[in-house]
């Protein structure tokens, strides 16, 4: 018999709440009263949307959708946005715990250069928008045996807290290898992940292959990194980051290694007020300035067609929007549906997702703490004893054995939020690696078992007992209830038949004027990532439609 859930603590699972940001309070904008706001409330909606060479409507106000509008409108483009919920955010969503907001999606960001040019795109400075400030450590990593690596800025720095933990040899080590990522980021970002892979002919890069062969960005990534350093517990560092594509370290290949250079190097940030969600909140305020305009609240059900591609975006409403570009920014797989009933018609259909492989899932929990722990870092990875063991019975589509927590405790700055400079209540968010609903495990039961064994473990991390505390838990089950395939936040893994080229499309090829964009397409999962699919969405539209 499974344990029951402990007692004592109320699971809360309530409807995003609508709250008040720094970009919504420079443009007046009101969330609550644009719900079903129109595009063609003055004249007629067909002569109106077909105009200037016709709107561009983009399904989904997730990261990947809100790039593309952004970069449309800000040429001047018409937009028309059309999103299911209330708010904008997508997969960086938001929900309530009592007196809190919690972010439901990703908590790190990194590459913030990549989010500005996004705003610079449509003629908006970010830090008017969306002021950023950068963590400080960016991660707080625990180990097994009570040693501790806070990942700081800058190389001297950074070498200096190697030395500490590894000696001196170690941090010489942790210098070289820490140039090999800067010189394989240098390698792959232009060729690879910064360029359109709609193409095949997108993979003939000699230069960049042979750079990254010889880089050994095709070995796997954890001999890559065991080439190169010796502490078992600075490679857990440098490799733990191959679950944000879905690969464990023995299966990822090196090129993955860029991910440790984006956050241990170039470093992670947040958003000064407003939590992740102000990302997204703040892209839609400038999107709308520039002209987008967007339809909250109604869901788009079917891309209509012609010989000539895309013809129209028919929504729940009954109400039918011309148009002869389309970007669909929304989880693909669901997105097809079954027996060609999906919002995707039949001719859009791509070969690389008849047999999709799907990255695990994660189980996290939202605690609403009374006051912010003392001491406690942003974001705090507290590593398991075991490491090979628990990769394998995610691939085996099973829960981990010892897994690793991430801990996300954001110290709040903003009237948005609770406690300014972190005095007051926070909220503790737990994440660990699961596996999705593909292996069939019952997770009725199985859920609160791992809830019980989180609290456990918590309690011996010196977070104290929870069990009382209130909690809002998301599990592969709900993730699928919040529109995610297989249960999964992490849509398709990374193995090399699903990256680059062979990932899913960024273009119908058979629908001329059908875009895609967010994690399902190249470069993959990721905020910069799918802010780049948007931005390469927006370019191939406005080039076949100068």
């Amino acid at each position: 018999m499974q344990p029951p859930e402990r007692e004592g603590a109320k699971t809360l699972l309530t409807a995003p709440p609508i709250t008040e940001t720094a970009a919504d309070r420079r443009t007046g904008r009101d969330h609550r009263n644009d719900r079903r706001s129109s595009a063609h409330d003055d004249d007629d909606p067909q002569d109106r949307l077909m105009a200037a060479g016709g709107p561009v409507v983009v399904v989904g106000a997730g990261l990947g959708g809100l790039a593309a509008a952004m970069r449309l409108a800000g040429t001047g483009r018409e937009v028309i946005v059309v999103e299911a919920a209330d708010v904008p955010g997508g997969c960086c969503g938001t929900a309530v715990l009592g007196e809190h907001r919690v972010d439901t999606g990703p908590s790190v960001l990194t590459m913030p250069g990549v989010l500005a040019d996004t705003f610079a795109a449509a003629g908006q400075d970010m830090e008017r928008w969306l002021p950023l400030r950068r963590l400080d450590p960016y991660y707080r990593l625990t180990f097994h045996d009570g040693s501790r690596l806070d990942v700081v800025a800058g190389a001297d720095a950074m070498e200096d807290q190697v030395r500490a933990l590894c000696g001196p040899a170690e941090a010489a080590r942790y210098r070289r290898f820490r140039g090999l990522l800067g010189e394989m980021f240098a390698a792959e970002w232009d060729a690879f992940i910064d360029s359109d892979m709609t193409r095949l002919r997108a993979l003939a890069r000699p230069y960049a292959l042979a750079r990254l062969t010889a880089l050994g960005g095709f070995r796997r990534l954890d001999r890559l990194v065991r080439r190169h350093l010796t502490d078992e517990r600075l490679i857990r560092a440098h490799t733990f980051q191959s679950l944000y594509v879905g690969r464990s370290p023995q299966r990822a290949l090196g090129v993955y290694a860029v991910i440790a250079h984006m956050d241990t190097v170039g470093g992670v940030y947040f958003p000064r007020e407003g939590g992740m969600h102000a990302v997204p909140r703040a892209m839609a305020a400038a999107a709308e300035k520039a002209g987008a305009v967007f339809r909250y609240g109604v869901r788009a059900t079917r891309i209509e067609t012609d010989g000539a591609g895309v013809r129209a975006v028919r929504l729940d409403t009954g109400e039918r929007i011309a148009a002869r570009h389309a970007v669909v920014a929304c989880d693909l797989v669901g997105a097809h549906g079954a027996g060609g009933d999906g919002l995707l018609p039949e001719e859009a259909a791509d070969w690389r997702l008849r047999r999709p492989r799907f990255s695990p899932s994660c189980l996290v929990a939202h605690f609403a703490l009374d006051r912010r722990p003392d001491g406690q870092a942003h974001h705090t990875l507290h590593f398991g004893r075991e490491w090979r063991a628990t990769f394998a019975a995610l691939e085996a589509g099973a829960p981990q054995p010892d897994p690793s927590l991430l801990v996300t405790c954001p110290e709040y700055h903003g009237p948005d939020d609770h406690g300014p400079g972190g005095a007051g209540p926070a909220v503790l968010s737990v994440l660990e690696p699961t596996a999705n609903l593909t292996g069939g495990a019952g997770w009725a039961a199985l859920t609160p078992r791992l809830v019980n064994r989180m609290l456990d473990r918590l309690s011996g991390l010196g977070y104290g007992d929870l069990s009382a505390t209130p909690r809002l838990v998301f599990d592969p089950p709900a993730w699928r209830r919040r529109g995610h395939s297989a249960g999964t936040p992490f849509a398709l893994d990374a193995r090399f038949t699903q990256t680059a080229w062979f990932r899913p499309s960024g273009a119908a090829r058979r629908v001329p004027g059908l875009h895609f964009a967010g994690m399902y397409t190249a470069p993959g999962v990721g905020v910069p990532p799918v802010l780049i699919s948007g931005r390469l969405a927006a370019e191939r539209i406005l080039e076949s439609t100068p």
